[in-house]
């Protein structure tokens, strides 16, 4: 059974934050995340992500909104909780540990209230949660970066908060160390049961990591989905464009019709419009097939370039009619030349955004 009170649930309401007149951040922004989730902030730089989270924190002074967790207010009208009131565990970048303690210290270091063995107890619960069990003599300049941001994820968790924050605490890790480190931070945040905020750039790791992702745009929430709804049915084109590579199309329905006819062909639609209808057709690299150019339905088009990674590929061709190429993902070998002709067909179903 997880530690803490099912009710730790995170709801911001109409969250207003701005350095100037010229300057807002934040403009009305709404958020929720129910307890004992992962959400994923991700929004381009300057969109008010982290100040989403220093506000959260009690860093910043909010202009006007409220937010509560577990039905705790913490920011609104006339409220203001200091940071250290408001049961918030926090994991910044690189990790920030202190370096001259030890790194049971660091992880007892917000343990206030508790004698000596209820202390100890706690920091060697949270180092064997975290995968570190017998480092606690060690100095944090003998650790790896991925242990340095486990130790910071133990010290943020051993008070029990209700809500943890993690600020893109991954960057300072090289590519090969990030998926394990995620991994390990996500489980460590299940098995206390905490409610968890990440701010990420990178969108792979929003979708992989996160039970929500909340897509950030000039200080609201454009759309708040599990990663799958939010990557197979995006609110409107430029969250599609944003969360992942999208191919967007002009497309036209006919009335009554559930495909819209497109430059790449007929494509059926997940949710066919109400009568005629004209927008942009919405598909994924992954939609799309190369296939002989002289296959039926087909759309011819020229390879452009091939990006080779190793369990898939990336095709960029050019359409006649269609200003952007488009990019195919491949999985495997890939057997086909920039400069050579091809065709495109499309499977499965898009959105349609009038």
């Amino acid at each position: 059974m997880n530690e803490l009170d099912l009710r730790n649930d995170l709801r911001v309401e109409r969250l207003a934050k701005s350095y100037g007149p010229e300057a807002p951040v934040l403009q009305g922004l709404d958020l929720t995340v129910p307890g004992g989730a992962l959400a994923a902030l991700l929004g381009p730089s300057g969109c008010g992500k982290t100040t989403l989270l220093r506000i959260v924190a009690g860093f910043l002074h909010a202009d006007a909104g409220t937010v509560a967790v577990g039905g705790r207010t913490l920011v609104g009208p006339g409220v203001h909780l200091p940071p250290e009131r408001r049961r918030i565990g926090i994991v910044p970048q690189e990790g920030a540990l202190f370096p001259h303690l030890s790194v049971a210290r660091n992880v007892a270091f917000g343990l206030t209230g508790l004698d000596r063995s209820e202390r100890c107890h706690r920091t060697e619960e949270m180092l064997d949660l975290v995968g570190l069990a017998g480092y606690g003599d060690r100095m944090p300049h003998e650790l790896s970066g991925g242990q340095q941001q486990r130790i910071a994820l133990a010290r943020a968790l051993a008070p029990r908060p209700a809500l943890v924050l993690l600020d893109e605490p991954f960057n300072a890790l090289d590519s090969a160390l990030r998926a394990g480190v995620r991994a390990d931070v996500r489980a460590a945040l299940r098995a206390t049961g905490a409610t968890a905020l990440l701010v990420t750039h990178d969108q792979q790791e929003a979708l992989s990591t996160a039970d929500l992702v909340a897509v950030v745009r000039q200080g609201r929430i454009a759309q708040c989905d599990t990663p799958q709804n939010l990557y197979r049915r995006p609110a409107d084109p430029w969250v599609a464009g944003f969360v992942g590579d999208a191919c967007l199309l002009p497309g036209t329905v006919a009335n009554g019709g559930s495909t819209a006819t497109t430059s790449l062909g007929t494509v059926a639609l997940t949710s066919p419009p109400v009568g005629r209808s004209t927008g942009t057709v919405v598909l994924r690299p992954e939609q799309l097939r190369l296939v002989d150019p002289d296959t039926a339905a087909a759309v011819r088009g020229t390879v452009t370039d091939v990006c080779f990674y190793g369990h898939d590929a990336k095709v960029t061709v050019a359409v006649p009619g269609l200003g952007d190429p488009v990019n195919v993902r491949v999985s495997g070998a890939v057997s086909i030349d920039p400069g050579q002709e091809t065709g495109i067909s499309v499977t499965g179903e898009a959105t349609l955004h009038p």
